[in-house]
């Protein structure tokens, strides 16, 4: 790789960088000066969630090329271990932004762990079989955490698969912390638009860090062609491996932040539509585009609220605004993109005639 286009990659980086530093900035002066509304408000930490998630996705979808459809799962698995492990550090713990981050390393963990049994079957499968597979495994982990139940009291930890809360067996001043399809319950929260933007920061670090490394080029390597990547000594298995479960660990850390955020947490929050929102983040803004991806999570988190006070068109003006989304984050000019279109409907014209059939 050349020195300008080393210099180019930095260049984007440092944009990125500001990009996100420069929207914090503003928001906290925004904040202070009271111009934000509670609805606006509330939705910052999951904004920084779903970019965070939105980021991860990108790294096995745009940068390795594999489709993953069950990225919620992760999110599950980091947003539900988290949390627990913030009930066991109450008492070792008691500074918040502190127990926030090592839950959050907890919960990457634990998502990074599921991440590598995943992956094991799942990245020797190739094109449709590995989207088939990950979603399975989403819907599957969401079955599970229904039937999870996990309590605490002075003995420790406890935890039971069926069965009813009852079966914890509490001791007295014990009590229940996931409580099956009721879900979390009763936990501190934590979560603030510093921690989720402070997440944010240390998600890019990793990933543009990671994508700019030997390692990185090793793994575009695979995407553009595994043949020849095998050819001249790339092991396929492990860079795939690393892509994959340091995007599993990063949906982690979202999951723990959002569970953080809000009181009550339930295993069909995270269910295969989450998935495929934050598929529609990634390929909005652009395979491989960080930035893009960026810009796509938090337009689409914010657009439905915003669109509420517009109910008989809301669904109309959505996808137009999607469409506008996209055309920003690939950069496109509109004439190009109509020009794409003239060029595609003359294709289908003239292969219509070819065929002898109408035009």
């Amino acid at each position: 790789m050349d020195k300008t286009a080393l210099k180019s990659g930095s260049r984007d980086n440092l944009i990125t960088y500001a990009l996100v530093i420069g929207a914090f900035g503003i928001m906290q002066i925004l904040m202070m000066t009271g111009s934000v509304g509670s609805v606006l408000r509330g939705q910052l930490v999951p904004i920084c969630c779903y970019i965070v998630m939105a980021i991860s996705l990108n790294l096995t979808v745009g940068v390795l090329g594999e489709l993953s459809l069950g990225h919620a799962g992760f999110m599950s698995v980091g947003a539900f271990s988290g949390v627990i492990a913030g009930f066991a550090l109450e008492n070792l713990i008691a500074f918040g932004p502190l127990r926030l981050a090592v839950s959050m390393l907890i919960g990457a963990f634990f998502a990074g762990v599921a991440g590598f049994l995943i992956g094991i079957p799942v990245l020797r499968l190739k094109g449709d079989y590995i989207a088939i597979v990950t979603l399975a495994f989403g819907e599957i982990i969401k079955n599970l955490i229904t039937c999870l139940y996990v309590g605490i009291d002075s003995a420790g930890l406890r935890i039971r698969f069926l069965g009813s809360a009852a079966d914890l067996n509490l001791l007295e001043g014990g009590r229940v912390i996931v409580n099956g399809p009721m879900g979390l319950a009763g936990h501190q929260r934590l979560a603030n638009f510093t921690s989720g933007f402070t997440l944010t920061l240390v998600t890019l670090f990793i990933v543009l860090n990671l994508v700019n490394s030997r390692s990185g080029r090793a793994i575009m390597a695979l995407r553009d062609n595994r043949i020849a990547a095998e050819s001249i000594g790339i092991p396929v298995t492990k860079y795939k491996m690393t892509a994959f479960i340091t995007s599993a660990a990063l949906a982690g850390a979202a999951g723990t932040l959002f569970a953080m955020n809000f009181s009550i947490i339930v295993a069909s929050q995270f269910s295969f539509m989450t998935s495929i929102l934050v598929l529609v983040f990634v390929v909005l803004g652009g395979l491989g585009n960080i930035r893009g991806s960026i810009i796509a999570a938090t337009v689409l988190t914010i657009l439905p609220e915003t669109l509420r006070q517009f109910s008989e068109y809301r669904m109309i003006t959505y996808a137009l605004l999607l469409i506008l989304v996209m055309l920003a984050t690939h950069n496109l000019t509109f004439k190009t993109f109509l020009n794409r279109m003239k060029n595609k409907l003359f294709q289908f014209v003239l292969n219509r005639r070819r065929a002898g059939g109408p035009a």
